[in-house]
This record gives structure tokens, C-alpha cells and sequence, in this order.
């Protein structure tokens, strides 16, 4: 039927289940929609594809010398011939995959060489694509991780941290970047939004004298957008990094991570996986339609969990990120005229921004590799007196109107939309 309803369609995949020896099926993946990154980090097409005849022939059919990945080679180089556009999903169950003793639905550890020819794959694709990486094996997964190099010099990157007051939050997200950083070619630019506590003044004084750092001061009420454009007006670098003031960090190549993805030609907004501080997710990326307008992956999560089928584990495309800690290109912030001031003050302006770069042609990326700890909104407070229940209505009035949030192509119609947590919709 998919191939009746669209003509372009070049190849197509499914979900698939496993059944194990008494006929029992069991662990169904639901997919999302075409993932480039998703993609280069496991074979997630797997079973069930159908391919075009042409496009096999075309490519020279399998090779010799890929066994147990062989469908993972002819799906990168017919990847390679059409593009994303020519790849269609089908979002239902179309294969059941044994799981029987010595076979790789059973335990993956049972056949360790498709994880060496899926590797070798991979990287005749890089090479082929002439993409600046090296592959590696994904921690603690039988996945792949693309490794980006950086251009040297490296380009600049300006970090953009609004604050008020909470000067303990301020210091902390401060001193952990300039202490735990292996990234050394950055600015910091501090915008105040009227601190008032002398403690908080006595630091942002401190500040100022110190190298590569700028102190800002926008005066008037507080706008999310409005503070983040204004700032980005003021930047040095080429790269733009959007930090919250209670955002610390864990790995230090955090930044070295998100800007080798952020610099390629057709990545957009790169995110972070961020923890709360007692070690469980804060966020994963951003799902789409999650209670209504948009929330986080896998919130909640222990920090050691694979999340849903190794999501949590390997990098892949989203449809948006969250601006606590963000990296972008400065002309592809300036090409989509930044963050939305009128509409979106508080609530939903990353998703809206993150949307609007997918939606001139770049793609959002989610990399596990740069960790961070996110204090959520402790500087801000909480949106429960009648003029914030109002501006949070109007918020998402105005996303919902604007944007097809529902389905999200990187998440399964077939997964709830009351919880974010992966698990079976109803």
C-alpha cells in the first residue's frame, strides 16, 4: 500500500517485534520516521525493508566480507544514491524477528562480528561521504558514535548565560565552565536582568575584569526571546552556545562535542543531555505533542539507563532541543530571525526556534556525549499566579496554531503522548 501511495518512495521500512520459540512475540520497536544520525549510530531499519530493484543493482547488490551487517552496508550506500526524501516508515509491526538461542535478536554479544562489518560499513560511509569523523563503537552499547574533528583555529564560540540574582546558581554554572572545559576558544556574556542583591553585584563587577568575558545588562522586563536576541546581536563568535545560569557541567569535552556537530553544513541546533542534580534526566531532546504541546524524552530516567531501544545512548535527529543548553551556528540563528519575542516570552520559544530551523532545511541533533547537570527554572520560579496562567494559555494557543506538533517525525504514533517516558500509547 505504501508504494501505491507514494510513487517517490524508494525504500521502506517497518517496526518489527521478536517471537521466541513458543510463538510468543515480545519487545516491539516502534521507529521513528528517517533519522540520518539515528541511522549512522545503529541500523535501526533492520527488518523489514524493501528496496527499489534499480537502486540495489545500482550499488553493486551486497558485498562479500560484510556478513551478519550486510543489509547495514547496502542500506548506507543506497542511502548514498537517494537521500533522505526517497526513505518512507511504515509505523507498524510487518516483522516478527526469532529470538532463539545463537541468534542476534536473543543477545547481541551471540554474533560480535555484525558489530565489527557494521563498523567497517560505517566508516567506508564516512569515507565515501567524505564527513571529517571517525567511528567509534558508542559506550556501553554494540552501537556506532560518529566522532566530528574540529577546523583549526577553532571558531569562536560565544556562551550566552541570562541571570538574576541567585548568584550562587550564576557562580556555579560560570566556574564549572571555566574550570571543566576543554574547549578553550569561547566568550562568556552574562546578561543581567536586574540583579539587585549586592552579593550578585559585587560578582557581575568581578566579572567584567575577567578575560573573555563580557557583562550585558538588558533593562527591561523579563522576555526570554527578547534577552537571547539581544544578546546574540552582541556576539563575537561564529558559533552561539545558549546557557542557563543553573546549568554546571560534567564532561569536559561538552562543548568540543557540541560545536563539531553544530558546524556542519546542514546540522542546525545541537542539545545536550542534561541531569537534575540527584543524578536522574532532565532532558533527552524534545518530543513533539507530549502533553499537548511539546516535553522531554525519557524525563526522569536513571543517568545509566539505555533509554528506548539505546536512545539515550547515540546520537540522533529531534525536532527541537532545549535552549538550557544549546550550541548553533550564529547565521542560522540570524537566518530564522532568532527566537520569537512577540509570542513566545517565556514557554515553548526554544521549541518554536528549534522548529524553525528544521523547518529551513536543517537538522536538530541530540548527542548523549555532552553532559551536564540542569538546576530546571530554580531562578525563575513557578508559573502559578493568574498573569502567568494567562501567558502560558496565550504560549500555547499560539504553538498550536502554528506548527503540526502531532506526529513528530522522530517519535512513534504508536508511543503515548501522556508521559515521556517511551512507553506504549493507549
Amino acid at each position: 500500500m505504501e508504494i501505491c501511495r507514494d510513487s517517490d518512495a524508494e525504500l521502506i521500512y517497518s517496526d518489527e517485534d521478536k517471537i521466541d520459540a513458543q510463538g510468543k512475540r515480545f519487545d516491539p520497536y516502534f521507529k521513528p520516521d528517517f533519522s540520518r544520525e539515528l541511522f549512522r549510530s545503529q541500523n535501526y531499519l533492520n527488518h523489514l525493508t524493501v528496496h527499489r530493484a534499480d537502486n540495489i543493482r545500482a550499488v553493486g547488490g551486497w558485498r562479500p566480507g560484510f556478513e551478519g551487517s550486510q543489509d547495514y552496508d547496502l542500506n548506507l550506500r543506497i542511502f548514498e544514491r537517494i537521500g533522505a526524501k526517497g526513505i518512507r516508515h511504515v509505523p507498524k509491526v510487518l516483522y516478527h524477528w526469532r529470538a532463539i538461542k545463537g541468534s542476534t535478536a536473543s543477545e547481541g554479544s551471540e554474533k560480535s562480528y555484525a558489530f565489527s562489518a557494521g563498523l567497517r560499513a560505517l566508516e567506508e560511509h564516512v569515507e565515501r561521504m567524505g564527513l571529517p569523523a571517525k567511528v567509534e563503537q558508542a559506550p556501553d552499547t554494540p552501537f556506532y558514535r560518529l566522532r566530528f574533528s574540529l577546523p583549526e583555529p577553532e571558531p569562536l564560540v560565544s556562551l550566552i548565560i541570562p541571570t538574576r540574582d541567585k548568584v550562587e546558581l550564576l557562580r556555579g554554572c560560570v566556574e564549572s565552565i571555566r574550570l571543566r572545559t576543554t574547549y578553550r576558544n569561547y566568550e562568556i556574556i552574562v546578561v543581567d536582568n536586574g540583579s539587585v542583591e549586592p552579593e550578585t553585584l559585587s560578582y557581575l563587577d568581578a566579572l567584567r575584569e575577567g578575560q573573555n568575558t563580557q557583562v550585558l545588562h538588558y533593562k527591561n522586563e523579563f522576555n526570554y526571546s527578547a534577552i537571547n536576541n539581544f544578546s546574540a546581536r552582541k556576539t563575537a563568535g561564529s558559533v552561539i552556545g545558549l546557557v542557563n545560569n543553573d546549568i554546571e557541567v560534567i564532561s569536559p569535552d561538552w562543548l568540543t562535542e557540541m560545536v563539531s556537530w553544530a558546524i556542519q553544513p546542514d546540522v542546525g541546533c545541537v542539545g545536550a543531555k542534561l541531569y537534575y542534580s540527584n543524578d536522574t534526566l532532565q532532558h533527552g531532546g524534545v518530543i513533539t505533542g507530549l502533553g499537548g504541546v511539546a516535553g522531554h524524552s525519557h524525563k526522569h530516567f536513571s543517568r545509566s539507563h539505555p533509554g528506548y531501544f539505546f536512545r539515550l545512548k547515540v546520537v540522533q535527529n529531534l525536532s527541537a532541543v532545549t535552549a538550557a543548553c544549546l550550541v548553533v551556528r550564529k547565521n542560522v540563528f540570524e537566518e530564522v530571525d532568532g527566537f520569537n519575542e512577540k509570542d513566545l516570552t517565556i514557554a515553548f520559544n526554544d521549541v518554536d526556534f528549534c522548529l524553525k530551523v528544521r523547518e529551513a532545511g536543517y537538522l536538530n541533533v541530540w548527542t548523549p556525549y555532552a553532559e551536564l547537570y540542569h538546576l530546571e527554572s530554580i531562578s525563575r520560579g513557578a508559573e502559578d499566579d493568574p498573569n502567568k496562567i494567562r501567558r502560558f494559555q496565550a504560549e500555547i494557543a499560539y504553538m498550536k496554531r502554528r506548527w503540526p506538533l502531532i506526529p513528530d517525525p522522530y517519535y512513534s504514533v504508536n508511543l503515548t503522548l501522556d508521559r515521556e517516558d517511551f512507553s506504549l500509547g493507549v
